[in-house]
């Protein structure tokens, strides 16, 4: 079993639920931090004193206050531990249950498990944990399906993004004047519609109203 453990999340209640999980398991040495910065701080420290940490636990999402963070999220805090020390297994645990992003963690950035919270989220863990520990890759079962070629076609961040501010109910000209000002290209009112109209076919639906029901419904946003 993993010696050595960091926990990563801004709520003290949740560092708790896992600690418990940790001591169950008879983890030795369990540290907690509840910003990114100060995780990927300490797994440095650890390294350069040749006591490294075994594994860590990190939320996805964290509440922005006064302190200016380097990572502002645990995707941030993942990448930039997997490009620079691939060996370490590391362990999300969040609410965030869209099988895109939870694709992308695995996929793009070698997450080794995927953990939903909820009532059975500190269960999911202890397994997620003994499965990591024997080089096995775990996700939440209502997440599992995010590496199926089937159920989640391959769409680019840019699609991610388009669909979400269909969801939120713009349309397709507010949506050229958002993706504008926040230097997302394509902008241009053709380029939108005819990527709308490309998604509706990959997604086999009539029309913008249809398919964002569609992804939701698939878990992409």
């Amino acid at each position: 079993m993993f010696k050595k453990v960091l926990i990563s999340d801004d709520l003290d209640c949740i560092n708790q639920g896992v600690i418990a999980v940790l001591q169950a398991l008879k983890v030795e040495a369990i540290a907690e931090v509840v910003y990114c910065d100060d995780a990927f701080l300490k797994i440095e420290k650890a390294i350069l004193e040749k006591a490294p940490f075994d594994l860590l636990i990190t939320d996805l999402s964290y509440t922005p206050d006064h302190r200016e963070q380097t990572f502002s999220s645990g995707e941030d805090l993942i990448a930039a531990l997997k490009k620079k020390h691939p060996e370490l297994p590391i362990i999300a645990y969040s609410v965030e249950d869209r099988l895109q992003r939870v694709r992308s963690l695995v996929v793009n950035h070698k997450l080794n498990g995927y953990v939903c919270k909820g009532r059975r989220g500190l269960e999911e863990l202890k397994t997620a944990i003994h499965k990591v520990f024997e080089g096995e890759t775990y996700l939440s079962p209502q997440v599992e399906n995010a590496l199926s070629k089937k159920s989640t076609p391959i769409i680019e961040d840019y699609d991610i993004a388009l669909m979400e501010q269909l969801a939120n109910g713009l349309s397709q000209k507010e949506i050229s004047e958002h993706f504008r000002s926040v230097n997302i290209v394509p902008s241009s009112l053709s380029s939108i519609e005819k990527r709308v109209g490309k998604l509706c076919i990959h997604f086999k639906v009539k029309n913008a109203i249809h398919l964002v029901a569609t992804v939701k419904d698939l878990g992409l946003i």
